[in-house]
């Protein structure tokens, strides 16, 4: 394989034309790179920030306006079929056919990339040997769970042997097992093959396995280098500390995330609390904030990194994480049972996707459901909102009984959908609009809502934006003001920062912590298993069977310990999954 470059950008710029805007808006600007060839690559930064556009640039799917782009060492502009032939690209949302199967879909691929009738045999071998789906040749992959249809949507992308790989955030969606088993395939190619791989990803610890990362931010490349190099910008600034007597670490994190003088990031970390201060911190702020926890240095990682870089910018253009959450619920007494499932039952057919759940969850908790792909998660989330009706069991939710008056319930709860499920074609202000009086505001009230909201979530001065062309940070954040119009109870959240960068999930918890703390319940399924550690309480699911329950530093007691590391919950949670599937049996549990 050639040691040229396997992409190299110069004065890259490109311009998107919005509805509703004079100006263009800038995707890219004056960008330039070059990525190895041979290696694992990766751009990394904020939602908006143009690693889509430069992967799809690459692709010869967009023309830049201005610069230039080699791939493989050919003009992208001049001969994008030339590109085509030699690349493959898997972007966010591949075209599986879901009627067909999975067989069905290798054969359609290797149709359409004209991969000749000898060489499949050998390349379907190893494909489904690599992606363990060589059991599952006939199944339709629309009956597939999430991360098995990832799996199979990159050996779709690799029916013929490309030269360079690109994916567009091939994680997003999927759990931490699926999520390790298409980076073993990845990194295989790549050690193997010597292939060149592109990825975009919202995952820093994925960008940590990389050779080179590109952090971009609102079109402009921030830094480049080797993971260390990144690292380095955080080096002596990260400590852990643990978290005052019967204070949960989620709180001491928001104490230190509401000091920006003193601390630049924070995060719950195995029951600590994981922080970076600022360069020049005064000792005893920070003392004062810390309420006498000691703080023990640690080595930096590529996130700290990362975080140290993207938190300098927000500080240049003068943003902030939300400290507080208006209008929320008084507080009530921690003792509250408002969500109690008994020996909860749903069946589709013959199969059962939720078998003999039970559990309690009190006023003001964040409780959490994890499990894989298919694991029964989403269907117990959608018969607690009052979108699914059980199969048999008890199921109570703000003291009414869901098997005999959802339509009551739902009035009494918020819900943020795992997909962006507003009205694309509606402004801001329209949504909000026709959401709160769907929920029975009117007059004043409403617009007193909406006024409050906008604020509360940074969306001031966006109400005449259509909805579906806001980047997918400010989406996530007008889903979540519209579940919270009517001041609900209870807030259901459907894995809500999937796909989205570290600076976005910590403002994003930053409120939900602000919520439970005024006495709103919540109630969250989630692929990331760091925000596991801001839950009171988690679930661990597989096969719809129940398979661990308690606080997150119950949970993670039952990781196998790694020599020299600390377990962590994604080693939990590995382990459990691992375990129960090795035993075949699901343990039940209640609480």
């Amino acid at each position: 394989m050639s040691d040229s470059p396997a992409l190299v950008a110069q004065g890259l710029h490109k311009r998107f034309a919005v509805k509703g805007k004079a100006a263009p808006v800038m995707a890219l600007q004056d960008v330039s790179l070059s990525v190895p060839a041979g290696a694992l690559s990766a751009f990394v930064g904020p939602d908006g920030a143009g690693k889509t556009t430069l992967l799809r640039l690459a692709c010869g799917l967009l023309r830049p306006d201005e610069g230039a782009l080699q791939v493989l060492g050919i003009d992208v502009a001049r001969e994008p079929q030339a590109v085509q032939d030699r690349i493959s690209y898997m972007p966010q949302r591949f075209g599986l056919y879901e009627d067909l199967s999975v067989q069905e879909n290798l054969d359609l691929y290797a149709d359409l990339h004209g991969v000749p009738a000898a060489m499949r045999r050998e390349r379907y071998a190893r494909l489904l040997e690599m992606t363990d789906l060589g059991r599952f040749t006939t199944r339709p992959a629309g009956k597939l769970s999430g991360g098995m249809k990832q799996k199979l949507g990159l050996a779709c992308t690799l029916v013929r042997s490309p030269q360079l790989l690109l994916l567009d955030e091939p994680t997003v969606g999927v759990d931490p097992l699926s999520r390790r088993e298409l980076w073993q395939i990845v990194e295989q190619l790549v050690r193997e093959e010597r292939l060149s791989v592109i990825v975009s990803t919202a995952y820093l610890d994925e960008a940590e396995r990389c050779a080179q990362v590109f952090v971009m931010h609102e079109g402009r490349l921030l830094a480049q280098g080797p993971p260390a190099d990144l690292r380095a910008r955080a080096d002596g600034l990260c400590f852990v500390a643990r978290a005052p007597e019967g204070m949960p670490a989620r709180t001491l994190q928001a104490r230190l995330l509401d000091d920006p003088s003193s601390v630049i990031d924070a995060v719950p970390e195995g029951g600590d609390v994981r922080f970076i201060r600022q360069p020049q911190a005064d000792a005893a702020v920070l003392d004062a904030l810390l309420q006498g926890a000691p703080a023990e240095p640690v080595p930096a990682r590529l996130e700290d990194g990362f975080m140290v870089l993207l938190r300098g910018q927000a500080a240049q253009q003068g943003s902030q994480t939300a400290a507080s959450v208006a209008g929320a619920p008084p507080a009530a007494a921690s003792d509250e049972v408002v969500i109690e499932v008994r020996d909860l039952v749903r069946r589709f057919g013959d199969f059962t996707a939720v078998a003999s759940t039970s559990f309690q969850v009190r006023r003001g908790e964040i409780f959490g459901l994890l499990g894989p792909n298919g694991a029964g998660k989403t269907t117990t989330f959608r018969m607690l909102c009052g979108l699914l009706p059980a199969s048999s069991g008890f199921l109570q939710v703000a003291g009414v009984n869901l098997r005999h008056a959802r339509a009551q319930a739902r009035s009494r709860i918020g819900y943020v959908s795992q997909k962006f499920a507003l009205y694309g074609n509606l402004t801001v202000a329209e949504n909000l609009a026709f959401f709160g009086s769907a929920y029975g505001l009117r007059g004043e009230k409403l617009r007193s809502r909406v006024r409050a909201v906008l604020g509360e979530f940074d969306l001031a001065g966006q109400e005449d934006a259509t909805s579906g062309q806001l980047p997918g940070g400010f989406k996530q954040r007008l889903a979540m003001a519209t579940g919270l119009l009517h001041e609900p109870e209870i807030l259901f959240l459907d894995e809500p920062t999937s796909g989205t960068d570290a600076l976005a999930r910590r403002e994003f918890w930053r409120r939900i912590t602000a919520l439970a703390a005024a006495g709103v319940t919540i109630i969250i399924t989630t692929h990331f298993m760091e925000e596991a550690e801001y839950c009171d309480r988690i679930v661990i699911q597989d096969a719809g069977k129940l398979l661990a329950i308690g606080t997150p530093q119950e949970v993670r007691a039952r990781a196998q310990p790694t020599p020299g590391r600390r377990p962590n919950m994604e080693d939990a949670f590995i382990g459990i999954v691992s375990q129960a599937r090795a035993q075949g049996v699901g343990q039940g549990a209640s609480a």
